[in-house]
């Protein structure tokens, strides 16, 4: 592929550089191997990915704005640690995007695209207890993701990837509940169910409302994590 046309070749091969730091850092988190307060280490990551200070920089750069790290003088960088007003307020985001999907997708999906969705949720659900954690939140991501793209929207499917990218800072909190991961399918189902119908009101609910179960067991989750963290002290 030639570079863009008007863009300087060093310019060029600057964003690309850029653009693959961000891919990776992204791949750490959606993994887990990068969570929230992780310091980023420059040298590290300039050698493992054969890319100089500068586009690792604009990379770092690039993420800030993303909201999903934070730069501090002289300490470097870190991944994003989301407060709980930051947690909810994303979750709020996402209800609204998500009923905006399932009231444009309903009245048109077709059945071809419901017996898609439903092969996906199939595979979802048989990872869940097969393949782990990592897995599980891929295909989990993949199916929404599919559904924001079947509105044929593509400022709102950017919009939404923006959000989802934040949401990974913080998405493992709510499935380390007991039988979470069983409610996630029932909601995903129903959601399945809605569409069905063809009524964007129907399905529009059932999309807020699994995000608002999830956000439920995010709280419940973070809250129980505390107390475990709390309990040696107490004792």
């Amino acid at each position: 592929m030639s570079p863009t046309p008007n863009i300087p070749i060093d310019l060029f091969r600057s964003m690309t550089l850029s653009a693959l730091v961000q891919e990776e850092i992204l791949r750490g988190i959606k993994s887990g191997e990068l969570t929230g307060g992780s310091r980023l280490n420059e040298s590290e990551l300039s050698q493992r990915l054969g890319v100089s200070r500068s586009p690792l920089r604009e990379a770092f750069r690039a993420l800030e704005e993303a909201g999903l790290v934070r730069l501090e003088k002289n300490r470097g960088v870190f991944i994003r640690d989301l407060s709980d007003e930051e947690a909810a307020e994303l979750y709020d985001l996402r209800a609204g995007l998500d009923e905006m999907v399932g009231r444009r997708v309903a009245p048109r999906i077709t059945d071809e695209q419901l017996q898609e969705l439903g092969e996906l949720l199939t595979e979802l659900e048989g990872t869940a207890a097969r393949d782990g954690v990592n897995r599980y939140f891929e295909l989990n991501v993949a199916f929404h993701d599919r559904l924001v793209q079947m509105t044929g929207n593509s400022a709102l499917v950017g919009v939404y990837r923006q959000v989802i990218n934040r949401m990974h800072l913080l998405r493992r909190r709510g499935f380390s509940l007991a039988g979470s991961s069983a409610a996630s399918h029932k909601e995903h189902r129903a959601i399945l169910d809605a569409l069905a119908t063809r009524d964007a009101d129907t399905a529009a609910r059932a999309m807020r409302q699994h995000v608002h179960s999830g956000f439920d067991r995010a709280v419940q989750a973070h809250h129980q994590q505390e107390e475990e963290k709390a309990a040696p002290e107490a004792a």
